[in-house]
């Protein structure tokens, strides 16, 4: 065990992060922390990480175990170069050793000039520079607060190898899901102060929350049934005369006094938009140089209604450039863009807008709409809050008291509240819990109108996408049919040097072979149907155990982990019964 974390409690202001919860990290564990904006994932990175002290509780750490920590906001020297700043907490014996791999990380990262200074760098570039820091650091545990934010898709997939091949203990919180896919053999959920764990990725993880929830809810069906059944008895007017009668009534009052499973809070999001007409925005040859640097050559476009466009690019190669010029908010060097009358845009942008950190939650959102009209009904601005999860104690908070996930939540609904009907959207995953990802994917699969978005997140790319414009940086603008998956196995294909191919054979007759069973398919088909029949029976009592563990929720996990690999392992054997019993078929009619 590399790090144990025992009965932790913190409390931040008026609300309780964490309650008496445990957590433990071994050797080769890679644990993702998910959970909703604001429940307190990065405030536990850092007790983890030893940069802050829990309320209560205690945290051991092997004291030969070096933890090397990236926090969501790295403090660094503005007037130190990018290299000075990978090493700035470190021995100069230590530099000159790991100088060549540090170099070798801040390429891949995208930096070509070692010696610029962190005072001249975006909070993008800041960010990647702290991430190298806390990677070339000889550490047995990493401890990563979003290290996928501002990383484009490359990047993203050299960070998946390097942490898959990383041989420590790694906790990080991301919600990149195709990395939590790739990366972790752990999820640890955190939900209402508590701390939820499954040995699994993300899928799997999903799978298993889900049966944890129908477990939940068949104990307080049966619960509620014993309840009622123990009512009728105790109104018949029973007296507690006799010991068993007592029992009785204990454990009544018991089960009376044992809390429902909480439900989920859910993200809603309806589909609100204007009118559209039939011209939306045309893009006739528009070009744009900085500094000389041609970015964007005479591209043109006709947006359409059924437009679905994901944006990508490496970083800086002007993706953010070509959709503010579809905004209208910078003008293009030549040609020009053409936007029809009713079009009204909802642009959420990197930089987001100028919050008022002392204005009240309630009046930001008000100021913009007092109501949206919906295909469900006409919601107030209070009523659209609390659907993104802004309960009453928390719309009148000063926005500075929200966390940066949930000021990103907020932000998204301003843009929604005004109703547009073509939505631009630079990275609107950053910063964004899996859980309102995938009720914004949902909710943007029912818009109405033209999306463009500008996205590094795989996963939404592929689920929302089905154009992909490519922005190269060279002033060329790619266009290619299909989702992330599709276009980037084209670039593979494209980019791997031809292979020549050797001169093929004259053709030989094929002879037909005669099909039968080896040995030991013959010994397989004749047990399998037994096989079969002794699974479905373990799984049957599988379920039966589970209804009576009730409420013992680490009997219920137990049981559920068993239960999937039984699941899985009668799968495999019916695929395994249909392949032999069709064999069987064509052997039997080979023989005729």
């Amino acid at each position: 065990m590399l790090l144990s974390a025992e009965h932790i409690s913190i409390n931040f202001g008026m609300k309780q992060l964490l309650t008496d919860v445990n957590f433990y990290l071994n050797d080769g564990d890679k644990v993702g922390i998910i959970g909703i904006n604001g429940t307190g994932k990065s405030t536990f990175l850092k007790v983890l990480a030893g940069a802050l002290e829990p309320d209560s509780g205690r945290i051991t750490r092997n004291p030969n175990v070096q933890i090397s920590y990236l926090s969501q906001n790295p403090l660094m020297d503005d007037n130190a170069t990018v290299l000075e700043q990978v090493f700035l907490h470190f021995p100069r014996e230590f530099r000159e050793l790991n100088e060549y791999e540090a170099k070798s990380m801040l390429s891949r990262l995208g930096f070509a000039d070692f010696d610029q200074k962190i005072g001249t760098l975006s909070g993008g570039q800041r960010k990647r520079v702290a991430l190298v820091a806390a990677l070339v650091h000889p550490a047995d545990i990493l401890v990563l607060d979003e290290p996928t934010n501002h990383l484009d898709s490359q990047m993203v997939a050299w960070l998946e190898d390097h942490l898959r091949s990383f041989r420590g203990g790694l906790i990080m919180v991301t919600h990149d899901r195709y990395f939590l896919e790739r990366v972790c053999n752990h999820i640890t959920e955190l939900y209402r102060a508590k701390l939820y764990h499954y040995e699994a990725n993300y899928s799997k993880y999903l799978e298993l929350k889900e049966l944890r929830a129908e477990m939940a809810e068949a104990s307080e069906r049966k619960r509620q049934s014993i309840l009622r059944t123990e009512r009728e008895w105790i109104m018949r007017g029973c007296k507690a005369r006799t010991t068993k009668s007592k029992d009785r009534i204990e454990r009544y009052e018991a089960l009376l006094n044992q809390d429902a499973p909480e439900e989920d809070e859910v993200l809603q999001m309806s589909a609100a938009s204007s009118r559209l007409g039939r011209k939306i925005i045309e893009l006739h040859g528009v070009s744009k140089s900085f500094d000389g640097r041609t970015i964007i050559a005479d591209f043109s476009y006709n947006l359409l209604r059924s437009d679905r466009i994901g944006i990508v690019g490496r970083n800086g190669a002007g993706k953010s450039t070509l959709l503010h010029m579809i905004a209208g908010t910078l003008q293009p060097d030549s040609g020009h863009v053409d936007t029809g009358t009713t079009v009204k845009i909802g642009h959420f942008s990197q930089e987001g807008r100028e919050l008022d950190l002392s204005q009240r939650v309630y009046d930001f959102i008000h100021e913009i709409a007092r109501e949206l009209h919906t295909a469900e009904g006409t919601f107030t601005a209070k009523q659209m809050m609390e659907r993104f999860l802004f309960p009453s104690d928390l719309q009148s908070v000063p926005i500075g008291k929200l966390s940066g996930g949930e000021r990103r939540r907020l932000y998204l609904l301003s843009v929604l509240m005004e109703a547009p009907n073509v939505l631009l959207l630079d990275e609107p995953t950053n910063d964004l819990d899996v859980m309102t990802l995938s009720i914004l994917e949902d909710y943007l699969q029912s818009f109405s109108g033209p999306i463009l978005t500008v996205s590094h997140d795989r996963f939404f790319l592929d689920k929302l996408a089905d154009t992909i414009f490519e922005v190269k940086g060279d002033g060329r603008v790619e266009q290619f049919t299909g989702n992330w998956t599709d276009w980037n196995k084209k670039r593979t294909q494209e980019t791997q040097p031809a292979r020549a191919e050797k001169p093929k054979a004259a053709p030989e007759r094929v002879k037909e072979k005669k099909l039968k069973f080896s040995f030991k398919e013959q010994r397989e088909f004749e047990t399998i149907d037994e096989d079969i029949a002794a699974l479905e029976a373990q799984i049957e009592e599988n379920q039966k155990a589970q209804m009576a563990a009730g409420s013992d929720f680490t009997k219920l996990q137990q049981l559920t982990e068993e239960l999937a690999e039984l699941e899985a392992k009668l799968e495999y054997k019916t695929e395994r019964w249909m392949y032999l019993t069709e064999l069987k078929e064509k052997i039997d009619a080979q023989s005729k």
